[in-house]
């Protein structure tokens, strides 16, 4: 966890939204090379209704097509009956892509919160630091916030809202001079602060 972390610090964005996103990834790609068979999965599957629409999209770019055949059929075959009955099927389960992508989430938010090594540390505040939703679920996994990690958070979204004041100030008519200041960066502000906002990862439930 540690050294992935630090790789993912050096990237834009947020770490944690990089590590979910190569992770899931690679679940869904191991899940179908190597569990599509298992009929235990195949059932807790059919109980979720397949992947969720976030994590079911990019299913055609997957390695394995005989195992995306075999899972789709499994979730139309279901859900057939009750739209042939106009019912709305109701599923008891979570999309195996979010719960493992919620399980990677408690797992690395929880470390974070617990490291505070001088280098941990200087290769975190280097980066780009955590997205809203993922801060937002520290916030609620975390027994503790490190005062640092506190600190530099609240700190990081402070001056991404001012850069953005700024930017949106300074579109206002008469203001093209103060505008036309603004770092291209800045200019581009909207970007930055919709992406902290949402985040880059597949959302799972309650996001």
């Amino acid at each position: 966890n540690y050294f992935a972390l630090e790789k993912a610090c050096e990237k834009e964005g947020c770490p944690l939204c990089t590590i979910v996103s190569e992770r899931t990834y690679r679940y869904i790609d191991n899940m179908l090379f190597e569990h599509v068979s298992d009929r235990g999965f195949r059932a807790k599957y059919r109980n979720a209704g397949g992947f969720c629409s976030a994590h079911s999209k990019n299913l055609d770019s997957f390695r394995d097509g005989l195992a995306v055949a075999i899972l789709c059929s499994d979730t139309l075959s279901n859900e057939l009956p009750e739209l042939k009955k106009k019912k709305v099927p109701r599923y008891k389960e979570l999309c195996p892509a979010c719960a493992e992508t919620e399980r990677i989430e408690r797992e690395f938010l929880g470390f974070i919160a617990e490291n505070a090594d001088d280098h941990f540390v200087s290769f975190f505040t280097a980066s780009d630091g955590l997205c809203v939703p993922h801060y937002r679920k520290m916030l609620r996994y975390a027994k503790k916030i490190p005062l640092w990690l506190k600190e530099f958070q609240e700190e990081k979204f402070e001056k991404l809202l001012e850069r953005t004041r700024n930017m949106i100030e300074f579109s206002a008519w008469g203001r093209q001079e103060d505008y036309a200041k603004l770092s291209e960066k800045d200019k581009i502000v909207w970007k930055e602060i919709a992406r902290a906002l949402r985040g880059t990862t597949f959302q799972g439930a309650g996001e």
